[in-house]
């Protein structure tokens, strides 16, 4: 699918394919519609990171809190997204073995205690031991640092989910 396929998908057909590039966020894709025609994907991409940018605090945090725990109840529960299953089995995060998954489900749940949202981090960009070393670091972060950290995870996830899209009948995509 190029840009020019994009342009002329119906509103229907935009929500289907891009409803979730942010992680159970359809609002966003439904709201930058209107901006069309999109020129490119960086495009799509610019207006996607002014609607996040745009939020309040606790607009971004909502976004955050639709994402689901590394390895999590959604993974053990087979409830996780088809984008979040295949980014977390990519990273090596749903074979971890007992002791990882153990240490990983306390970590999350002192993340989330600390920060009141799921550590969010674009697993596709990271190994098994990154993840873990990372969300070990961030645990440090403060709120403010933290949710703007985990907001440019969230632009990084959409950016690869969207180069996916568009880009999936060209060979090595990624």
């Amino acid at each position: 699918m190029d840009i020019c396929a994009v342009n002329v998908l119906t509103y229907e057909e935009f929500l289907e394919i891009f409803g979730n590039v942010v992680e159970k966020c359809p609002l966003i894709p439904a709201a930058i519609w209107t901006h069309r025609p999109f020129s490119s994907l960086a495009e799509i991409e610019a207006h996607i990171s002014d609607f996040i940018d745009s939020l309040s605090q606790s607009g971004k945090e909502g976004i955050l809190r639709c994402h689901p725990d590394l390895a999590g109840r959604d993974h053990l529960s087979g409830t996780l997204t088809r984008d979040s299953q295949e980014e977390q089995r990519e990273a090596g995060m749903t074979t971890l073995e007992h002791a990882e998954l153990s240490r990983l489900t306390r970590l999350n749940s002192a993340y989330k205690e600390r920060f009141g949202f799921p550590f969010v981090i674009c697993a596709r960009m990271n190994s098994k031991a990154a993840i873990m070393r990372q969300l070990v670091e961030r645990l440090e972060n403060s709120r403010p640092t933290e949710t703007k950290r985990a907001i440019e995870e969230v632009k990084k996830i959409c950016h690869l989910r969207i180069r996916y899209i568009v880009l999936s009948d060209v060979p090595n995509k990624l």
